[in-house]
């Protein structure tokens, strides 16, 4: 079996595993968890901070609101998808009850570092290049320390510890939180930070045999922010 296999196999029985995790509350009250999918080796490992209510009930993570608007922001870039890993801080969902609905709640710390060692061995696994962390739970998650997400995003920072490069910026969610009459430069302001590692992915793109066009290439699609 190749390096590449395994590594495969290992995510699955890793995903496995965080289903039966109680380590924390968490795990006793969410559907299920929801583990990261993506290839092993992609460049980019993008963390976000924890499954919301409909990755909770689907097992999948970023296929609610704020994962249409990621991947608005994917096309937008010209990047795929299929070539990033996509995971969360924590992987389980955080909520408390309003009537019959699920209203998401912020991890804690300690919720967080319970978790950070599933974190840390798809880190193992997949070896991605470079992370982008999505709000400050990743951003802590990846870099050991209290990030002020406002001050130092849309640059490359590095764990001096591990030499790990994370990109640090918002969380999607906060763009559909925000005021409506900002939601167009909020927008434009995100999308500047995540093309920070645009270089990474069009070098990792160059390597691979260019498709097939008719056309001779397509133009990229300006997409324009739909807030649900």
């Amino acid at each position: 079996m190749s390096h590449r296999n395994e590594a495969t196999a290992a995510l699955k029985a890793l995903s496995v595993a965080t289903d039966a995790c109680r380590e924390c509350p968490l795990g006793a009250h969410a559907t299920q968890s929801v583990f990261g999918e993506g290839p092993v080796g992609a460049v980019l490992m993008v963390v976000g901070e924890q499954p919301g209510d409909k990755e909770d009930l689907v097992g999948r993570p970023f296929v609610g609101p704020a994962g249409k608007l990621f991947d608005r922001a994917v096309a937008e870039l010209g990047w795929s998808r299929d070539k990033l890993y996509v995971t969360n801080a924590v992987k389980h969902f955080k909520y408390e009850l309003r009537g019959k609905r699920r209203i998401h709640k912020t991890p804690g710390q300690r919720e967080a570092e319970a978790c950070h060692h599933w974190l840390e061995s798809e880190m193992e696994l997949v070896q991605p290049r470079a992370c982008i962390a999505l709000g400050a739970t990743a951003a802590r998650s990846l870099l050991g320390r209290p990030v002020a997400v406002m001050k130092e995003r849309g640059q490359w920072l590095e764990d001096a510890a591990t030499g790990r490069r994370v990109l640090v910026t918002l969380h999607p969610s906060a763009l559909l939180r925000g005021d409506p009459a900002q939601r167009e430069a909020a927008w434009e302001a995100w999308l500047k930070d995540l093309s920070v590692a645009s270089s990474l992915m069009k070098k990792a793109a160059a390597r691979q045999p260019a498709p097939r066009s008719a056309a001779g290439g397509h133009a990229r699609r300006r997409v324009r922010m739909v807030m649900e």
